[in-house]
C-alpha cells in the first residue's frame, strides 16, 4: 500500500497531470470515489464501462481510482498495460464475502446448475463463473436462458433477490451483501419521504428488499444519473453510495438531492470504507511508483475473461455504455 510521506507542499493535481502526461497514463474513477478525484479523472462511471474505455485507449498505465475487483477487471481485459491501483487495500465486502474455494464448493453442491455472477467478485470466482453480468445487463441475461435451466447467482443476495423477483426465475442465491447498501434504513427512509412528499427515491438494487420497495425507480449508477437527469421535479432522493451526488449536482446544479439515510439517521455510514481509501496522495504515489501494481496469472486471467466475453455475446449493447466520459455529464 502507498503510504503518503513528506508531501507537504506538493500541488499534487498538478503533480498528477504532468505524472499522466508522462506516464501516457489514463486516470479511471468510480462514481463512489471522492469529488476532486472524479474531477481530475479522464472518466467517470461504472467499473466495467471504465474497464472498457481504458480498453480503447493507447494508454500504457490504467490508474484505477476504485477497489480491487474493479482494477483486476481492468487487467482481465488489457493485460498488456500497467494496471495501479491507489491502495490495495481498497477491497469490496461482496467480493471478501465470497472466497472462490467456497464458491467453488458451493457450485459442487449444485452441479446442474450455471452461475451467474455479479461482476463485484474476485479474478477467481470470475473464473469459476459461467456469465458476469452488471447490475444494467443481469436481466436481459436471464431472459436469454430458458427458465429450466437452474441458476447459481452470487454474490450478492440483495441483488439476486431482486432479479428472483423482478423476472419469477428461481434462484439459487449466494448469501454476500454490500456492506454499504446494507446499511439503509427503512424506518429513516420513511422519515425522509415524509419531509419531502412527492420526491421520488431511486436506489441501486444492492439495496435490501425493504428499501428497494420505496423506490420509485430501481437501477445502476448509471441508470439512477440518467433517471436524475430526466426527472421532472425537483428534489430527488438517493439511496446508492452518496458520493454519486457530486456527479448530479454538477450536472443538474438548481435540483437537490439528498442521500438516504442510514440507521443513525444520516448517510455517513453509507459512505464506502473502501472507495475511502483512495486519496490524491496515493494516486500520485501510484502514478510515480506505478505501484501497487495489478498481476493475474495468464491461465486464471483467460479463464476469467471467459465469463466476461459470455456477458458481452449476451447483452453487449447493455453493458459498458455508461461512462460519463471527462468534460460532459449527460445521457448518451
Amino acid at each position: 500500500m502507498n503510504q503518503p510521506t513528506n508531501l507537504a507542499g506538493l500541488d499534487l493535481r498538478a503533480e498528477i497531470d504532468r505524472l499522466r502526461k508522462e506516464r501516457n497514463a489514463v486516470i479511471l474513477a468510480h462514481y463512489y470515489q471522492k469529488p476532486e478525484i472524479q474531477d481530475l479523472a479522464d472518466f467517470v462511471g461504472d467499473s466495467l464501462d471504465l474497464s472498457r474505455k481504458a480498453q480503447a485507449t493507447d494508454a500504457d498505465v490504467i490508474a484505477f481510482c476504485g477497489v480491487r475487483f474493479m482494477a483486476e477487471t481492468a487487467k482481465i481485459l488489457s493485460p498488456q498495460k500497467t494496471v495501479v491501483l491507489p491502495d490495495m487495500d481498497a477491497g469490496c465486502s461482496l467480493e471478501d464475502s465470497c472466497p472462490p474455494e467456497q464458491f467453488a464448493a458451493f457450485r459442487a453442491q449444485h452441479p446442474d446448475a450455471i452461475a451467474l455472477t455479479y461482476i463485484n467478485c474476485s479474478t477467481a470466482v470470475k473464473a469459476l463463473s459461467d456469465v458476469i453480468v452488471t447490475s444494467s445487463s443481469a436481466e436481459t441475461i436471464l431472459a436469454k436462458i430458458p427458465p429450466e435451466q437452474k441458476i447459481i447467482f452470487g454474490p450478492d443476495r440483495n441483488l439476486g433477490g431482486y432479479l428472483a423477483r423482478k423476472t419469477g426465475r428461481d434462484l439459487i442465491l449466494w448469501p454476500g451483501v454490500c456492506i454499504v447498501h446494507e446499511a439503509f434504513s427503512e424506518t429513516e427512509l420513511l422519515k425522509l419521504k415524509a419531509e419531502h412528499p412527492g420526491a421520488p427515491v431511486v436506489a441501486h438494487p444492492e439495496c435490501p428488499a425493504v428499501i428497494l420497495d420505496h423506490a420509485d425507480y430501481v437501477g445502476s449508477t448509471r441508470g439512477i444519473l440518467e433517471y436524475a437527469m430526466a426527472m421532472p421535479g425537483d428534489t430527488l432522493i438517493v439511496a446508492t453510495e452518496p458520493h454519486i451526488i457530486h456527479q448530479m449536482e454538477k450536472a443538474l446544479p438548481a435540483k437537490r438531492f439528498i442521500g438516504a439515510p442510514g440507521a443513525d439517521g444520516n448517510c455517513n455510514c453509507n459512505i464506502c470504507p473502501y472507495m475511502a481509501l483512495n486519496t490524491m496522495e496515493k494516486l500520485y504515489l501510484a502514478l510515480r511508483d506505478l505501484t501497487p501494481r495489478i498481476e493475474i496469472e495468464e491461465g486464471l486471467r483467460l479463464e476469467a475473461k471467459k465469463s466476461l466475453d459470455a456477458m458481452m455475446s449476451m447483452a453487449g449493447a447493455t453493458v459498458g455504455q455508461g461512462d460519463l466520459g471527462k468534460v460532459k455529464v449527460t445521457g448518451d
